[in-house]
């Protein structure tokens, strides 16, 4: 009997993770029950809010029980469907788990992947999956940017960040990226496009962004927290806009730190900060998703996914988010589709 390979939340993690927080089983391939359908898994996604889910907080999903596998989003095969609108055989995007198959509920899976020529299986779990979506969502509907408007990008490096800045600059804004390290600052102006770039680990980065945006900015997107939202807020223009995506230097903190001394900024500019989830705009996939593809084609979004190949690469693949050594989305490989299907 097929067997299935799981990557377990071991305990929970006390400050930035590490490989002890993560256990390794092996288990039977379960059976879908009524409602459900059998996900064999093709790619995993790597990103910060599994760090959110591995804690013992509330949140707009619940924490990862202990001894469960580490929940994800990926790229999968239905194998098995006990759900008449998911057919066997179809590749989905879906909210599954490390391990290599998962029965999960019908409601899981978050859309059918139509194969498109000239673009990798693995963009629909990047930028034509919850990376870009959250990036499309997050910007266009929260942030709402205008033509010559100054748009702001936190972890610009990273897989939504990346993103984020060009689809501003297809928008016709001016684009300020922050990043860590010179090369990652190049990377973002030289091949992304963004106008200019603070590196936070070398730069007073409210010196170089009054120096980057002296009118102020119209639109922060933030992935980070802390001080750089703090220096944010001081430069927000008249009716400026703050999307709340993530806050990535507080993740690992056990109590929330105070909240933004300069939320103050938000009243005298008439601004506005708001936080948003993905999922809320579901009904919209196909929609970002067709117009994400577009800008590919025509050579106007470019994107970078570093892959791992093997599940047991998983854990490791992860904490790379943490020590700063990635550019664009993280994910793990772990099989091909099968044809035949």
């Amino acid at each position: 009997m097929a067997e299935n390979r799981q990557v377990l939340l071991a305990r929970r993690p006390n400050g930035v993770p590490v490989m002890e927080d993560f256990a390794f089983a092996t288990g039977p391939i379960p059976e879908p029950r009524e409602g459900e359908v059998l996900l064999r898994h093709l790619l995993l996604s790597i990103d910060p809010a599994i760090r959110g889910w591995m804690a013992d907080k509330p949140s707009y999903l619940p924490p990862i029980a202990l001894g469960a596998p580490v929940r994800s989003g990926t790229l999968s095969q239905v194998v098995a469907s006990r759900d008449p609108h998911v057919e066997v055989g179809s590749i989905v995007q879906a909210l599954g788990a490390w391990e290599e198959y998962s029965a999960v509920p019908a409601q899981a899976v978050m859309g059918r992947v139509e194969r498109l020529d000239g673009i990798p299986l693995e963009a629909h779990l990047s930028v034509l999956g919850g990376t870009g979506l959250t990036a499309y969502f997050g910007l266009l509907e929260v942030g709402r940017p205008r033509e010559g408007e100054t748009v702001l990008v936190s972890a610009a490096a990273g897989g939504v960040g990346s993103i984020v800045g060009q689809i501003a600059k297809i928008r016709g804004c001016r684009v300020v990226g922050i990043a860590g390290g010179e090369e990652k600052c190049r990377w973002i102006v030289d091949e992304l496009g963004f106008d200019a770039a603070i590196d936070y680990k070398r730069e007073d980065v409210k010196a170089a962004l009054s120096a980057a945006a002296p009118k102020g900015v119209d639109v922060y997107f933030d992935s980070v927290g802390g001080e750089i939202l703090e220096i944010a807020l001081t430069r927000l223009r008249n009716r400026g806009r703050v999307v709340l995506c993530g806050a990535i230097s507080q993740i690992h903190d056990d109590e929330l730190p105070p909240g933004p001394r300069s939320y103050v900024h938000l009243l005298a500019k008439r601004g506005r900060m708001e936080g948003f989830v993905t999922l809320d705009y579901a009904a919209r996939y196909d929609e970002a998703r067709a117009e994400l593809a577009a800008w590919i084609r025509a050579g106007k979004l470019v994107h970078r996914d570093e892959l791992a190949h093997g599940l047991e690469h998983a854990p490791r693949h992860f904490l790379r988010l943490f020590d700063g050594s990635h550019r664009g989305k993280l994910m793990v490989k772990l099989a091909e589709p099968e044809e035949s299907r």
